[in-house]
């Protein structure tokens, strides 16, 4: 039975900073929700909150007022060990740096989390390489970072980020050390794993013509929700 509940629940939602003896307040007040199988950009200049929403969201720090609740768990007051399992189990991350392991190799990159994980060595190696060839890398399974293209590692990056199959994917910047047309690649690619796999996207950019896939649009200013814009959808071209 699919839950009616929001994905993702935000209400009050603040975040302050120390810095020295004065504060920072990144997140004022934020209320937001996600549904499932939504996809969502986050826009706004440097210094607007984005970034910090989505640590937020992605339980890597924890809010200074308000609350968080992602597919049920309130992320303020789960203990560590929650937010360990949470962040396993629950999310997939895509970085704009791709951050794989350089001594790795394609699959062995995808098989990080997976270990992680407790999954036996046969079934993540069968996992991995079944995911990179469903990504377009079935002949780069075996190749190291640094023999791929900048584009073939984001596609393993987001290879990695599904190997636990996660409810949720965070995407901070995915095209942002990419030319326009590996990009528009990506892109694609992520959009058709909302449509087609019911997964659900938050995608940080400060593009809009990469916001332009999204479901909505939330633009942030100062730490607070400017505006929610409804998107009427720009579907990116098949790869």
């Amino acid at each position: 039975m699919i839950s009616s509940q929001p994905l993702i629940q935000a209400s009050a939602l603040a975040r302050r900073y120390a810095m020295g003896k004065t504060f920072v307040d990144a997140l004022r007040g934020v209320d937001l929700s996600v549904e499932r199988g939504e996809l969502v950009a986050l826009v706004g200049p440097s210094g607007s909150g984005k970034s910090t929403l989505l640590h937020l969201i992605g339980g890597l720090v924890r809010p200074s007022g308000g609350s968080i609740v992602v597919n049920g768990l309130d992320l303020g007051k789960a203990s560590d060990k929650q937010l360990v399992a949470y962040r396993r189990d629950t999310l997939g991350f895509v970085f704009q740096s791709f951050n794989l392991l350089p001594i790795k190799s394609a699959a062995e990159n995808v098989e990080v989390p997976l270990m992680l994980a407790g999954i036996a060595p046969a079934e993540r190696r069968a996992r991995a390489v079944a995911l990179l060839e469903q990504l377009g890398l079935g002949q780069r399974v075996g190749h190291r970072p640094s023999e791929l293209s900048g584009g073939e590692q984001q596609r393993v990056a987001i290879a990695r980020a599904l190997a636990n199959r996660p409810r949720l994917i965070l995407a901070d910047e995915p095209t942002g050390n990419l030319d326009s047309s590996t990009g528009q690649e990506i892109l694609g690619l992520l959009q058709r794993l909302v449509r087609d796999e019911g997964q659900t996207l938050l995608l940080i950019t400060h593009d809009m013509d990469v916001a332009a896939i999204a479901d909505r649009i939330v633009h942030l200013r100062d730490g607070q929700i400017q505006r929610i814009e409804e998107h009427a959808l720009r579907e990116v071209d098949q790869i």
